[in-house]
């Protein structure tokens, strides 16, 4: 993993970057479909494109403290996908991590599992957290698959309105020793 000055992460397979204006419509366009809905477990916006657009301006110029989110972009420079940790607890040392590839020429390649090593290596090395945790809907063992390679282990369950999730967590300390 590299860092670069301007927030960029480079790893094998993919980038991360700073977000910008020109993700807005990939961005609207996957928060938008009902499969990557349902596999985040979230109800289809009924925001319009011009609102949306309007509130992720916002978020650009004036971004939340307690979240760090990223574009994933191919080597070659294709937008596929989100990353974020948020819900920064800085008293806690924790956050909770969450990933989206959301063009699905990139599923079942690696993309995402690269894309969370590298800001796994982000957070641990330019931070002082010492947890990252997420929660994955019980059914989706592609997500499961790709958080177990990273060094993620399952640590309980949780029911939400009428959703199950396996809730997973990483310490900085396992991280530490799955890189040795």
């Amino acid at each position: 993993m590299k860092l670069f000055k301007s927030s960029m992460i480079s790893s094998d397979k993919v980038k991360l970057r700073e977000k910008r204006l020109a993700d807005a419509r990939d961005d609207y366009a996957w928060m938008t479909n009902a499969e990557l809905a349902a596999l985040d477990a979230a109800p289809l916006p009924t925001t319009t494109f011009p609102q949306y657009l309007a509130d992720y301006t916002s978020d650009l110029r004036y971004p939340p403290t307690i979240r760090h989110q990223f574009a994933i972009e191919t080597r070659e420079g294709k937008h596929i996908g989100n990353c974020t940790y948020y819900d920064i607890n800085s008293d806690k040392g924790e956050a909770e991590l969450g990933i989206m590839i959301g063009d699905r020429d990139y599923w079942d390649q690696g993309y995402g599992a690269d894309a969370v090593a590298a800001l796994l290596d982000y957070v641990f090395q330019r931070t002082k957290l010492n947890r990252l945790y997420l929660k994955t809907l019980v059914g989706n063992k592609r997500a499961q698959k790709c958080f177990s390679k990273c060094g993620f282990v399952p640590c309980g369950h949780l029911k939400k309105d009428s959703y199950s999730f396996i809730l997973m967590e990483l310490n900085r300390e396992d991280w530490e020793k799955r890189r040795v």
